[in-house]
């Protein structure tokens, strides 16, 4: 991408969040600004995914409140989140600006990034997941209907990148238990647990089977990361971006990753 297109990108978003601001606090307009900003992120900065994660530790939402808050500062500290984002991509854009050459930044050959990789199919994943039921004809498709068809898909498209992957790898015992992981990634030493949410497997349940995930494989001599992607087509989880980031950890070369897409509606 070249040095004018990048800004020209980085300065629509920024003009997006007025619009934001004009909307309902965490509706739909703010959730499609979020997700598009972090994908514009992810390609003008395409061989350094740190801007995109920065970005993700933008908070929107008070740290700490209780019953007695009120809300006016839930929504003093959602405005305060939006001016924090829109100083941090006045930063990005002064950094393109200042450092980027006028020729094209970003064609040279980027090295293989597996997070990278991982990251955008699972935050694809929706929308491939929504083509595949829109074919000629009404022909037979997959229809995502539950954790099997999750992984079935993914495996799929794990397959563009990767040629060694061992699904369903028992890890050790953890406190009396076993688990299954979905997909071992032996060569970078990666594991990608999937799971889908239904009624009676929202948040709250989702989030104590991933910290008890998270122990297991922890213990697994095989896997230095773990990505969580967590497919929620239905808009179970009321505050993705809040799960991701309490369960998201890197911690004595171990590294939690929680993917959690669609990401609102």
């Amino acid at each position: 991408m070249n040095k004018v297109d990048a800004i020209s990108i980085l300065q629509r978003q920024i003009s997006e969040i007025k619009i934001v601001k004009a909307t309902a606090d965490f509706g739909p307009t703010f959730h499609k600004w979020q997700r598009d900003t972090r994908v514009a992120l992810l390609n003008v900065f395409s061989t350094d995914e740190k801007p995109a994660t920065e970005f993700d530790n933008i908070y929107y939402i008070l740290r700490i409140s209780t019953s007695s808050t009120p809300k006016s500062a839930h929504a003093e500290a959602y405005r305060n989140g939006l001016e924090r984002a829109e100083a941090f991509l006045e930063s990005c854009i002064r950094e393109v600006e200042d450092f980027w050459t006028a020729e094209t930044t970003a064609i040279k050959e980027q090295p293989f990034d597996t997070q990278l990789i991982l990251e955008k199919l699972c935050t694809r994943f929706h929308l491939i997941a929504r083509q595949l039921r829109d074919r000629y004809d009404n022909r037979e498709t997959i229809s995502i209907g539950d954790e099997y068809d999750v992984q079935d898909l993914l495996h799929s498209l794990l397959r563009i990148y990767f040629d060694d992957i061992r699904p369903e790898e028992w890890t050790q015992s953890y406190a009396g238990k076993s688990s299954r992981m979905d997909f071992l990634l032996k060569d970078y030493k990666t594991v990608i647990e999937t799971k889908m949410t239904r009624k009676g497997l929202r948040a709250k349940e989702i989030g104590t089977q991933l910290i008890d995930d998270i122990a297991r494989y922890r213990k697994h001599p095989d896997c230095n990361t773990l990505v969580c992607f967590v497919y929620d087509p239905e808009g179970f989880i009321v505050n993705p971006t809040g799960l991701e980031k309490d369960l998201s950890t890197e911690q004595d070369g171990f590294k939690v990753r929680v993917i959690i897409r669609p990401s609102g509606h």
